[in-house]
C-alpha cells in the first residue's frame, strides 16, 4: 500500500469512467476482502457466492454490478465487470519500488548482453552472453537467462525461473541416448508475466517464442520450439511438450498436460487436469478431469467401467 495515500468515491470514478453511488468524498486507503474490509477500505462483489459477506461488509467502497444495487445500499462504484475495474484500481494501491532501477550486486551479467537503463534484476540472477532485455522489465531473484534469449518490454519473471536451458532433445542409438543439440533460444514478446519456478526450453533449431501479453502461472514447463498466442493465460502445473503451438486468447487450467507437435486453435479454454493428445481445431471449452468424489462412489464407477467393453460387446451379440 501507498503510504499516506487516499482516495475518493469522486476520484475514482473519474479516472476509472465508473458511475458511483454514495457520499462522492467517501474515502479508503487500503483494499480488503467484503469479509474482512473495514470503513476506509475498498472491495468488490464479483461472485454471487459471496453474498453473505456482501450483505454484512462494513468497507466504505464497494465495485459491483448494476444488477446489485438493490442488494448492497452502501457507497459504491458501478461496473459490468467489477474484477476488471477492481484489477484496475488496484494498481494504486500497489507498492513502488523506491529508487532507480537497478542491477543487484549480486547478479550475474555477462558483459556482451542487451540490458535496457529502466530494467531491473535481482539477487541470484545470472544473464549470459547475448541476452536481450527491454525497457521497464523487472527480474526476479535467483532467475536464470541463458544465452541468446530475448525478453521484451514491460515483462515481469517472477523468482526461480530458468528460460532458455537445453530443451529435452534425444535420439536413441541401439543401447544409449545421444543429445540433440539444442541451437535455437527463447523469444519472449512485450508484456508477458512468467511465473515463480516455471521453465521455458530453448528451441532445437528454431526459436521457443511466448507472442505479447502471454501470462504464465508458477511451475508451468514449457518445451523446446512451443509458439504461444497472444493473450494467452497458462495456470499452475501446466506442462507443454516440444513442439506445439497454442492460439491467441487461450486458458488453460492448472495441470494439465499439453502433447507434442499438436495445434491448438485460438480461444480455447481447457480445463482443470486435462490431458491434450490431439489438435484441437476449433474455439470452445474442452477438458477430461475428473472431479473429487466420494471414494467408495468413485470404486463402484470405476468397477462399472472395468466392465464397459465386456458389456458392450455383449449387447452387440
Amino acid at each position: 500500500m501507498i503510504e499516506n495515500k487516499s482516495f475518493t468515491l469522486q476520484e475514482l470514478a473519474t479516472q476509472f469512467s465508473l458511475e458511483l453511488r454514495g457520499e462522492p468524498q467517501t474515502k479508503v486507503v487500503h483494499l480488503a476482502t467484503l469479509k474482512n474490509a473495514t470503513a476506509d477500505a475498498l472491495s468488490f462483489f464479483a461472485n454471487p457466492a459471496y453474498l453473505n459477506d456482501l450483505n454484512v461488509t462494513q468497507a466504505g467502497i464497494v465495485i459491483l454490478q448494476a444488477k446489485d444495487l438493490e442488494t448492497y445500499h452502501g457507497a459504491c462504484l458501478i461496473s459490468a465487470d467489477p474484477y476488471l475495474a477492481y484489477a484496475k484500481i488496484a494498481k494504486l494501491f500497489t507498492c513502488v519500488q523506491s529508487g532507480k532501477p537497478l542491477i543487484h550486486p549480486r547478479a550475474i551479467v555477462a558483459p556482451d548482453t542487451d540490458i535496457h537503463a529502466t530494467a531491473s534484476i535481482g539477487a541470484g540472477t545470472v544473464v549470459e552472453a547475448g541476452v536481450s532485455i527491454g525497457a521497464d522489465c523487472r527480474i526476479g531473484a535467483n532467475v536464470t537467462l541463458c544465452q541468446g534469449v530475448q525478453i521484451g518490454q514491460r515483462v515481469i519473471i517472477h523468482p526461480g525461473v530458468v528460460i532458455g536451458a537445453d530443451g529435452f532433445g534425444l535420439a536413441f542409438d541401439q543401447d544409449h541416448w545421444i543429445k540433440v543439440p539444442q541451437l535455437g533460444s527463447v523469444r519472449i514478446g512485450d508484456d508477458c508475466e512468467i511465473g515463480a519456478n516455471s521453465t521455458i526450453d530453448r528451441g532445437a533449431l528454431e526459436d521457443t517464442v511466448l507472442e505479447v501479453d502471454v501470462r504464465l502461472d508458477n511451475l508451468v514447463q514449457v518445451a523446446h520450439n512451443v509458439h504461444i498466442g497472444a493473450h494467452t493465460a497458462i495456470a499452475g502445473c501446466v506442462g507443454i511438450a516440444g513442439s506445439t503451438r497454442i492460439g491467441s486468447y487461450c486458458m488453460i487450467a492448472g495441470a494439465s498436460g499439453i502433447g507434442g507437435h499438436i495445434e491448438i486453435a485460438d480461444k480455447v479454454t481447457i480445463t482443470a487436469m486435462s490431458m491434450v493428445t490431439q489438435s484441437i481445431k476449433e474455439a470452445g471449452h474442452y477438458g477430461s478431469g475428473v472431479e473429487a468424489q466420494p471414494h467408495t462412489e468413485w470404486r463402484r464407477n470405476l468397477a462399472r467401467l472395468r466392465r464397459l467393453d465386456k458389456t458392450i460387446r455383449k449387447l452387440r451379440g
